[in-house]
Parts: structure tokens; C-alpha cells; sequence
């Protein structure tokens, strides 16, 4: 029995190793060198964020990172196929970095590595809070509305640390570049809200009255 756990335990970390993995080389082959320091920061920092999460929920939830492992959903969102081009900017920092493209100073990469761990770590609570939070759209037997904690202030607080972390990315890389297609994530996390939303009214008891009690979606006062 022990045996089964340990090797349930085990399966549990691929996927964000994995993930930490295909990471490093979508920022560092782009720039054709390991000096891109700027990287160095962000993957360090987004792999210690990483890995602690899937420690404290080996130990405090074992079932939600088998939910967050996920890649298949019942219900899909189609969104424009030319939304993908959102995904370049992942790809742009590295060679911007090899040609020196932009001029940013270090105090802004600093400030914007610091807005993006904290995006990471809100996004940690929001899964402390929620740990129905899954990276497919579905509802899930017992599942109950959440509605403490960041859920209080609007309805997708997991969708609002991705955004906050797409947006300063690019700034904590060092590109001003790669900014112009990570743009893309405001309507691609539209479209994926919608549908997610659909779901949601139609199985979980209780969310239509808690979209009357929390009006905000993604932003405070905006939308």
C-alpha cells in the first residue's frame, strides 16, 4: 500500500517537471546562449513557485494536482485560430535577447520579475482556496461555489494572476517586443471565461447566484 502511494506521489510531479523542462527551452534556444540572464531569473523563480505547489498539494491534496494534470475536457472553446499568436511571445524574448533588440532597464526587469512571482503566488492561494480549480472546463461530483477569499472580489482570481503574469512577462525577460502577441491573452481568456461560464450556470448548483453576488469575472470594476 505504501509502495502504491509513493508511486502515486510520484506520477504527481511529472507533469510540473515537464513543464519546467519545455519552459527552459522555449526561452533558451530562442537566444542561442545560456547568458540570457534575465531568463535565468524568471525560470528560476517560476520553477522554485512551481515545485512547492506540487509539494504542499502532494501532502495537502493529492487529488487536485491529478485535476490540474488534466488536457482533456467535455466542453471545448473555440477561439480564433489567430489568437495563437499569443504563443510568440513566448518564443520573442530569447531572440530579442540575441540581437539586442531592446533597451529595457534593469530596474524595470526587476519590478516586473516581482509582479510576476507575486501573480504565481496568488494564483497558489487561489488553488488553496479552490482546489476544484482545474486546467479543463468541467464540474466535478460535490462540487460546491466557492466564494471566500479571492473569490470574494471576482469569479476567475485563477484567470486574473495568469493574466497579471502574461502581461509582465515579457517586461521581466527584458523584451518590449514579445508584449505586442502576449496581448493576445485578454480576449483569448475572454473567450475562455465565456465558455467556462456556460458550463458552470448550467451544472454547478448555486453559481447564478453567486455571479449575482460577485459581478466581476477577471478584473475589479471592469469586467
Amino acid at each position: 500500500m505504501k509502495n502504491d502511494t509513493n508511486k502515486s506521489n510520484a506520477k504527481v510531479y511529472i507533469f510540473p517537471i515537464i513543464i519546467m523542462i519545455i519552459m527552459w527551452f522555449i526561452l533558451f534556444l530562442p537566444a542561442g546562449t545560456l547568458k540570457f540572464w534575465q531568463a535565468w531569473i524568471l525560470w528560476i523563480g517560476f520553477s522554485l513557485i512551481t515545485f512547492f505547489i506540487a509539494v504542499y498539494f502532494t501532502k495537502k491534496s493529492p487529488e487536485f494536482l491529478s485535476r490540474r494534470s488534466k488536457t482533456k475536457e467535455k466542453e471545448t472553446v473555440k477561439t480564433p485560430a489567430f489568437l495563437k499568436l499569443y504563443f510568440i511571445g513566448f518564443i520573442l524574448p530569447g531572440i530579442d535577447f540575441r540581437f539586442n533588440w531592446s533597451k529595457e532597464p534593469v530596474l524595470l526587469i526587476i519590478l516586473s520579475n516581482l509582479i510576476f512571482f507575486a501573480a504565481y503566488i496568488f494564483i497558489f492561494f487561489v488553488f488553496r482556496e479552490n482546489t476544484y480549480a482545474s486546467t479543463v472546463i468541467q464540474v466535478e461530483n460535490k462540487q460546491k461555489v466557492i466564494t471566500t477569499g479571492p473569490y470574494s472580489i471576482v469569479r476567475h482570481p485563477m484567470y486574473t494572476g495568469m493574466l497579471i503574469m502574461s502581461l509582465f512577462m515579457p517586461l521581466a525577460l527584458g523584451s518590449y517586443f514579445s508584449l505586442i502577441p502576449i496581448l493576445f491573452i485578454i480576449p483569448i481568456l475572454v473567450f475562455r471565461i465565456k465558455g467556462e461560464e456556460k458550463t458552470l450556470l448550467k451544472e454547478l448548483d448555486g453559481y447564478s447566484d453567486y455571479c449575482l453576488k460577485t459581478r466581476y469575472r477577471l478584473i475589479p470594476s471592469v469586467w
